[in-house]
């Protein structure tokens, strides 16, 4: 059986509306897909979708890939979904915010965690992003969502290399500490040695 070691997809997304503009946290389903951005490690590429080109991601997904985000379960899962045929939650996943919100009890921004652990942040916030969209500027858009790929990609990986993940404190200047436990793998390889393992 092929090893699924590289089956991992990080990905973000951009949507064309605001929560303001569908009338709530609650209608994530609503807002619409701009652009999508991510990272396969099994070619070794970042690739980016439009939403008319959504269908093309699902393609990737056939393979069961392990989806790794930051609060991709609860948001960009849920905006995703209306476009998907597949029921995403069934897709094996870790969400990076998920995970620090195990170790440390609160949520943390992605920004927050980009400067405490990699010295440098994203290249914008959401509301840019919204921005880009309005205003037709694509390339902006999708430049940013990527940079945002690339991101997640480096914490995913820092956290799987040294067991934690740091982010500014709200309550001073010193940086607090989240420990983490993953490693940049998918979750049925380590299920493929235990069965190996139990046949000796």
């Amino acid at each position: 059986m092929q090893s699924k070691n590289n089956n991992i997809i990080v990905f973000d997304l951009e949507t064309q509306l605001s929560f303001d503009d569908v009338g709530g946290r609650d209608n994530f389903r609503a807002l619409k897909v701009s652009v999508l951005g991510a990272y396969s490690y099994k070619t070794n590429e970042y690739l980016m979708f439009e939403e008319r080109e959504l269908s093309k991601f699902e393609e990737l997904l056939a393979a069961k890939p392990l989806l790794v985000g930051f609060n991709s379960r609860k948001f960009d899962c849920e905006v995703l979904q209306p476009y998907m045929r597949m029921n995403l939650a069934k897709l094996p996943q870790l969400d990076i915010l998920e995970e620090i919100v195990k170790a440390v009890g609160h949520r943390v921004k992605l920004e927050s965690v980009a400067q405490a652990t990699l010295g440098s942040g994203k290249s914008g916030s959401g509301l840019d992003a919204l921005r880009y969209w309005r205003e037709g500027a694509i390339d902006m858009l999708k430049k940013y969502c990527l940079d945002d790929v690339k991101v997640t990609r480096q914490v995913y990986e820092y956290g799987a290399a040294h067991g934690e993940l740091l982010f500014t404190s709200k309550y001073g200047t010193a940086n607090s500490r989240a420990v983490v436990n993953w490693k940049v793998e998918h979750p049925d390889v380590e299920e493929e040695s235990h069965k190996q393992m139990s046949m000796f």
